[in-house]
């Protein structure tokens, strides 16, 4: 009888650059990611700061936390924020609003931004309207957005759509 040595795992995580502290230092978030070559990963959660990626998208990275989606994955982002900070009913109230559309409700510990992974199948009006009515119904100032929905220049960057044949 012999005990193999377990597969390497390939999960892992992965820092993207989410932009610059007032000093000027990079500041980077921190995402579960599954590695799927040299540089290259597929997120297996979908971010709170950064934005142009989702859970389940192929990503490479370079040193700087840089990316470059390679491939689309099938979900939205939305995220959330709140002055003050959300509360524990405000996140529960969201994560059963998303449940019929198999959507997934994460927030740190302090809760002071929302992340919603979605299928974009569920479909923007779905979505929006989930949305537009939880903000509504608590009791902060929310403001919230599609974090991988639109390029640069604010264009729909169309990826969920099917090829047009």
């Amino acid at each position: 009888m012999s005990i193999g040595s377990p597969a390497p795992s390939d999960h892992c995580h992965v820092a993207l650059r989410a932009g610059f502290a007032g000093s000027g230092k990079p500041v980077f978030e921190t995402l579960p990611a599954r590695a799927v070559g040299s540089g290259s990963y597929e997120l297996t959660g979908s971010p709170g700061m950064v934005e142009g990626c989702a859970a389940g998208d192929l990503l490479k990275v370079d040193a700087d936390g840089l990316f470059q989606v390679e491939r689309r994955g099938p979900n939205l982002c939305i995220q959330a924020f709140g002055q003050p900070p959300f509360d524990a009913e405000s996140l529960e109230s969201l994560t059963s609003a998303f449940v019929p559309l198999g959507g997934l409700v994460e927030a740190p510990a302090d809760r002071r931004f929302i992340v919603v992974t979605v299928p974009a199948a569920a479909g923007f009006p779905a979505v929006e309207a989930v949305m537009d009515l939880w903000a509504t119904d608590v009791s902060v100032l929310v403001e919230w957005g599609f974090s991988n929905v639109f390029g640069p220049d604010a264009e729909p960057l169309n990826w969920w759509q099917a090829p047009e044949v």
